[in-house]
């Protein structure tokens, strides 16, 4: 599974990137709003996580776009911005999902994990392979 991760901190891009291949999502890195529909139309991603903070077009304006392409990329917000105003009016513009910083990894990627399922339409995804399945679910060979 592979994602776009929308995030102007280096620091943070990094360890996520890193933290989230771990736990089986692929990450692609960019920092500035205006790379991100770009990204979006090169390649297929499973889920975006954006950040509101960004510079060039902030997290607000490139969630407009997106949606107003129709697409139906999950979209799950990790910003600092923590109010209800903005959680509720982010959620009502379109995303799918909101998660304030300081967050918890192992939260946010079941988040993650939930958002692709329901997208795919499956609430339970497993991969086969012989003998062997992947269950996305427990991320674990049965």
């Amino acid at each position: 599974m592979r994602i776009l991760l929308a995030e102007d901190e280096p620091e943070l891009a990094s360890w996520l990137a890193r933290a989230l291949e771990r736990g089986g999502l692929l990450a692609d890195w960019v920092s500035d709003g205006r790379d991100v529909l770009p990204s979006l139309a090169a390649r297929r991603y499973d889920a975006l996580v954006l950040d509101l903070g960004l510079p060039g077009l902030d997290g607000h304006q490139v969630l407009a776009a997106l949606r107003a392409t129709d697409q139906r990329l999950p979209v799950l917000i990790l910003t600092a911005r923590d109010s209800l105003i903005e959680r509720v009016g982010t959620l009502n513009q379109g995303a799918d999902d909101f998660l304030a910083k300081p967050f918890d990894l192992a939260e946010l990627e079941a988040r993650l994990h939930a958002l692709i399922r329901r997208a795919r339409g499956s609430a339970h995804w497993r991969q086969s392979c012989g003998p062997l399945a992947w269950d996305a679910t427990t991320r674990g060979f049965t």
